[in-house]
């Protein structure tokens, strides 16, 4: 997909004209014109220069966008040296006009005596406002020759036409005809369309303010080490495999993988956690993030486009520049707007004639059709909505790839998710330690580690970071039995760990089977210990359900969504899990292929969302009618989704689907005002109320509702920034008072463990012995004094 910047266009017919140009091209698949950001996004086998000369032959200007996507220059201050001057000389204008004539404010009497000279002077000035916004009458007259005529057009022709009748009335004038004058209307009009212009630049700068935002984090300069030195290199230099170092305080300026050093970096701007995550070696940081402890040494992984938040920014970029299905309706309408307007404008100056009202009476109703008549509402009403919600999204880690996606999320009926990854934690956990012989759970699972120290296996991993403050001794002849477990021998016994089958051969386990059936019941892996012919007890493995899940499908059912889990794992565990998190339907045994068969089932009912996070997940992700990735999943997943949840939390796609329907409903609600405007201002203008009631509209005032009708709209669109898309969860401020923590590194621990339940603004301190936080009231002291002990922790005081 190319992405072009177009220039020359002010409202939905110059946007309609342009998408029909290129698209006629051959080899364009598909064009988009977005009025809101004027840029164009083009697909298909087509060069640039044929592109680019599609758009100057239909009378419009472009070029291709730059690859990094940099910050437009604010509009808004040509505008207002315009507005400013253009002002001025209309408050000495209707002193003149409409001062004098209704009024009669004082004028020298040698004017007094010649009302020429009045005319005269209002000719004079109105000329210098109309000068002053020449824009309008070159764009409208360039539009007009190119057979496109746009809101320019119109704004142009009834300025022009109240200054040509204004001058014919000059030339034929005597004191009685300084009434029949329109000079103040024609530097009205264009005055007040300026008026419009800026209110209508200023809020769309609002709409991109997330985009901007995340613009600023883009680091400017690297410090990059180049033989044994330091040197400070522009962000454009530094390529895959460089080395860089970053100080406190400094932004990480690419992705890369720390070599050296430990510290702090704030993420929050990526991933939305405020608290810093602990760096050391092998650890991953991102561009954009900032360090604020600690020195790092890193080498660059990706760099340029390729960073993490270069593909954020071009992704929010992308959506906002791409138009959702529901825009088609008002490019429809606004590619054969302005002609039928021109039509209308002339229908009603001739019946106007025809029915014996004067000239200058008919020629006000045609001028007042012309300025009232917007289609810049009716282009506005749906790419201001779009950006609004994606940049919302994008500030609630939530990023929609097309517009397409952001309108079609709200509409699903169906959520299918994975189980690993999405609903659970994606990694085994020790979830029970039941000890059988006369032995402690401590003991218990120091032998365990002790014997599972030399495995690879992610349970032996689990096992081991389950005790990793604790002593763990040293085994020797270690034996890893290949789908069965391991053996060693310590202090001259022989330890055995395993599957129940494999430790049955080796000792009398039948007093576990009720345990180990339960575990195997709530889905967990029972994993069996013995020393010589004692079974020592059971060490219970599970990759446990995520915090946010339970609540998440829960508020998935309350949005009236059927929530489907669909897992390639055994029924068992499938089942235990789903229960546990509350999914309405189990589908599990399903291999990777199996799953787009799934998916096509369940779309016959309706329209279904797709959450996953794994390789196996890309064939469901794609078939889905809108496929949402797990932000920390695989690249192939990430890729192969609709929208990208960058924070991994379930929670989130509840939010996304929230933020999907409040952005169609304000849709709609835009394009209903820009139709209704358009529907009630137009008869108006034209005088259809007249005859029943008197009732007209002078060119000044069509020219004022034309201006504030964009404003409103945009305006509209602004308020999906207040939109509550995420749940609020009474909390509770907690103080524990820890024992066992020694070091910054216990500290992290304990923090991460928090982290893990949910708690925000956490505060450690190994020194204190302490640990403050917010958490909500949901979560039990419970669970929470299990998570820290789990860790080798004990609350003393809470």
């Amino acid at each position: 997909m190319d992405k072009y910047k177009v220039t020359g266009m002010s409202c939905a017919a110059c946007s309609a004209r342009v998408e029909k140009a290129v698209s006629a091209v051959d080899g364009v698949t598909q064009c988009s014109v977005n009025l809101l950001t004027n840029s164009m996004t083009v697909e298909g086998d087509v060069s640039s220069d044929v592109v680019i000369q599609a758009v100057k032959s239909a009378g419009y200007g472009a070029c291709l966008a730059d690859k990094i996507i940099k910050k437009d220059n604010d509009k808004s201050h040509g505008i207002m040296a315009r507005l400013v001057s253009s002002c001025i000389l209309l408050v000495v204008l209707m002193y003149f006009s409409m001062g004098y004539t209704m009024w009669h404010f004082p004028l020298p009497s040698v004017m007094v005596q010649n009302p020429l000279s009045v005319g005269i002077v209002q000719l004079v000035l109105t000329v210098a406002v109309l000068i002053i916004n020449k824009k309008f009458f070159i764009s409208g007259t360039k539009a007009l020759l190119n057979r496109s005529p746009n809101m320019d057009t119109l704004v142009s022709l009834g300025s022009f036409a109240s200054f040509i009748y204004s001058v014919y009335v000059l030339f034929a004038m005597a004191g009685s005809h300084l009434h029949d004058l329109y000079f103040e209307s024609a530097a009205m009009i264009v005055t007040l369309i300026t008026v419009g212009k800026l209110l209508e630049e200023r809020a769309k700068g609002k709409t991109t303010n997330a985009l901007k935002g995340l613009m600023k984090l883009a680091p400017k300069t690297a410090v990059i080490i180049k033989d044994d030195k330091e040197m400070v290199v522009d962000i454009e230099s530094v390529k895959k495999g460089d080395i860089f170092v970053v100080r406190p305080g400094e932004s990480i300026p690419v992705d890369g993988l720390v070599l050296e050093g430990h510290g702090a970096v704030n993420e929050s701007a990526l991933t939305g956690e405020s608290i810093p995550a602990d760096k050391k070696e092998d650890s991953k940081v991102w561009a954009g993030t900032i360090n604020e402890s600690g020195f790092l040494k890193c080498r660059a992984e990706k760099v340029g486009q390729d960073t993490t938040l270069s593909q954020i920014i071009r992704m929010v970029s992308d959506a906002s520049s791409t138009k959702a299905p529901i825009a088609k309706i008002a490019d429809k309408v606004s590619g054969v707007f302005v002609p039928v307007v021109l039509a209308i404008a002339l229908f009603t100056l001739a019946l106007w004639l025809i029915l014996g009202e004067s000239f200058g009476f008919a020629v006000a109703r045609a001028i007042s059709v012309l300025v009232i008549s917007c289609p810049c509402a009716l282009g506005l009403a749906t790419p201001v909505a779009i950006m609004v919600g994606t940049g919302l999204g994008a500030r609630n880690n939530i990023l929609f790839k097309t517009a397409v996606s952001l309108e079609e999320l709200g509409k699903v009926k169906t959520v299918v998710l994975d189980k690993t990854g999405t609903i659970t934690m994606g990694s085994p956990t020790v979830t029970d330690i039941y000890p059988i012989a006369d032995i402690s759970e401590d003991e218990l699972i120091c032998l365990a580690s002790s014997l599972e120290r030399g495995s690879e296996h992610p349970i032996a991993k689990a096992i081991l970071k389950r005790a990793e403050h604790m002593d763990i001794a040293e085994v020797s002849d270690f034996v890893a039995l290949s789908g069965s477990g391991v053996t060693a021998k310590l202090d001259g016994a022989v330890l055995w760990g395993g599957k129940a089958e494999f430790i049955k051969t080796k000792v009398n386990s039948d007093i576990a089977d009720d345990i180990i059936q339960k575990y195997a019941s709530q889905g967990k892996t029972p994993v069996l210990f013995a020393r010589n012919d004692t079974l020592l007890g059971i060490v219970a493995v599970a990759d446990v359900i995520k915090e946010d899940s339970p609540r998440a499908i829960a508020d998935f059912k309350k949005l009236g969504l059927r929530v489907v889990m669909l897992t390639g794992d055994n029924a068992i565990t499938a089942k235990a899990i789903g229960t546990m998190a509350g999914v309405d339907e189990i589908i599990a045994d399903v291999l990777p292929e199996g799953k787009d068969e799934v998916i096509r089932t369940l779309q016959k009912e309706g329209k279904v969302a797709m959450i996953g996070d794994g390789i196996n997940d890309a064939p469901a992700l794609t078939r889905a009618d809108t496929g949402i990735a797990i932000g920390a999943g695989t690249d192939i997943a990430i890729d192969a989704a609709d929208v990208v949840l960058a924070r991994s939390a379930l929670s989130d796609a509840v939010s996304a689907i929230r933020l999907s329907r409040a952005t169609l409903t304000n849709i709609k609600q835009n394009l209903f005002w820009a139709f209704i405007y358009n529907i009630i201002g137009i008869p108006l203008a034209a005088g259809a109320w007249y005859n029943l009631w008197g009732i007209t509209l002078s060119p000044m005032f069509g020219a004022a509702a034309m201006s504030l009708s964009s404003f409103c709209v945009v305006c509209n669109a602004l308020r999906l920034n207040l939109a509550k898309i995420k749940d609020k969860t009474d909390t509770l401020h907690k103080t524990l008072h820890i024992e066992g923590m020694m070091c910054t590194h216990c500290e992290a621990q304990v923090r991460k463990c928090l982290e893990n339940l949910g708690a925000s603004k956490v505060y450690v301190s190994h020194k204190e012995g302490k640990a403050e936080f917010t958490i909500a009231k949901a979560v039990t002291d419970k669970r929470i004094k299990n998570a820290i002990e789990n860790e080798g922790y004990k609350i003393i005081k809470s």
